[in-house]
């Protein structure tokens, strides 16, 4: 027997086991990017608890030291990916999910930029993660790519100095999209929307909108329209539409922008619709797209001033929209706006679904588990988050693998929703 290739044979055996543990297939239950696999807010995880007891979900680990943020974390193949400022450095951090113990850290910024600025300090952006590979944005503009495994970077832009891009007053808060082989993002600016080669950075197309283009405070999504692979973003100026393959500009809709140009809610699409909203006065509409010819036209349906939804978000789930009307956790019917109901629940915040139910995280702390049900508000447990920081808790609640997580400023909480006998 050559017991060389035997001993060189078991190494590679070895090597190939801790590579597939570190960046192996992810689960059905992660939650690899903002608003999760599809951008929605909606979970598909089931046997979660259907009511908390006294004090909420029990707590399994707090981690500590993540820095100065307001990102939400994303949940994939066994880590949590996040962002931060610690002292003058932006980082991006990788914690092991079972335990929350920090694996590694990359510097990709002086994160100096939000320093003194209304609205807190830090990064916004949720990492998103694609096979062994996780993107990245920065408040000033830093887009970078790194190896899953180790942060190791493997390349980097910057949506200012590269594209052309204008930093928005609180800084570039957007979550970078990956669309099969390319990265999107928003630099806002003398170029609208970027598309680059997910693996070398290399650019693939530009878009430009007309008119009023700058960016936003929202990340964009992809949905099919017509046939047609489109890119959905919310700008300064309102909703737009451009082409997936080549970034032709095709439609936009303006109803759902303030005049301030604060939008920060990511759009909903469905069948052919498309949903957004802002705060300030304002409120949302629903647009109808219509392609012909290669061509695409946005018709207004209806707006509404019942969805007033400031940076919480909202979830389609069934026919039914639900988010928070400046402080009232708000139901409407889809399709035409009307109002279901309305209620003061934990005041003005950020909501999530999963198995049933609408996790309601108010940015003063409370956190609610209602029904989602288009009848009533059912309201079945709440509970106040410890270790509360002086900022408001703007990250959004994520539901993965039986777990909820709530990110405020350096801390992060890990409480356990399984159900009894529910397994891991």
């Amino acid at each position: 027997m050559n017991h060389e290739w035997v001993r060189r044979s078991g190494r590679a055996a070895t090597a190939f086991l801790v590579c597939t543990a570190i960046s192996g297939a992810a689960r059905a239950a992660d939650w690899p990017q903002f608003r999760g696999p599809d951008r929605s807010g909606v979970s598909k995880e089931t046997g979660l608890l259907k009511a908390w007891p006294a004090g909420g979900p029990k707590v399994a680990w707090t981690a500590r030291g993540l820095g100065e943020g307001h990102a939400t974390p994303a949940i994939a193949k066994g880590r949590i990916l996040g962002m931060g400022l610690r002292g003058n450095d932006e980082v991006v951090w990788a914690l092991d999910e079972k335990t929350g113990k920090e694996l590694w850290s990359t510097r990709i910024a002086a994160g100096t930029e939000l320093r003194g600025r209304q609205g807190g300090y830090g990064s916004r952006a949720t990492p998103t993660v694609d096979g062994d590979r996780l993107y990245a944005l920065g408040v000033s503009g830093d887009l970078v790519c790194l190896n899953f495994a180790d942060g190791k970077l493997r390349w980097q832009k910057n949506l200012v100095t590269d594209f052309g891009g204008r930093v928005p007053q609180w800084g570039y808060s957007e979550s970078a999209l990956v669309e099969g082989d390319r990265v999107i993002a928003t630099p806002g600016g003398e170029t609208t929307l970027v598309a680059l080669n997910k693996l070398t950075g290399a650019l693939v197309w530009k878009a430009q909108v007309p008119d009023n283009n700058r960016v936003a405070y929202s990340s964009c999504i992809a949905a099919d329209v017509g046939g047609q692979r489109q890119i959905i973003q919310f700008l300064a100026g309102g909703v737009v539409g451009v082409a997936a393959n080549d970034g032709k500009f095709l439609w936009r809709y303006d109803g759902p922008a303030n005049r301030q140009g604060i939008n920060c809610s990511t759009p909903i699409y469905r069948d052919g619709h498309v949903f957004a909203a802002s705060a300030y006065q304002h409120g949302g509409g629903l647009a109808k797209l219509t392609s012909s010819a290669g061509a695409t036209t946005a018709a207004e349906v209806y707006f509404t001033r019942q969805m007033q939804n400031h940076h919480g978000g909202m979830v389609l789930v069934g026919d039914y929209l639900y988010g928070f009307d400046n402080s009232n956790l708000t139901c409407l019917e889809f399709k035409t706006g009307k109002p279901m109901w309305s209620d003061r629940s934990v005041g003005k915040g950020s909501v999530t679904y999963a198995d049933g139910f609408l996790y309601c995280r108010s940015e003063r702390g409370p956190v609610a588990l209602v029904e989602a049900n288009p009848a009533a508000y059912t309201e079945k447990g709440r509970f106040d988050q410890t270790e509360r920081s002086n900022e408001p808790s703007w990250p959004y609640p994520v539901v993965a693998n039986g777990k909820l997580y709530l990110r405020d400023q350096d801390v992060l909480l890990c409480y356990d929703l399984k159900q009894p006998g529910g397994g891991g």
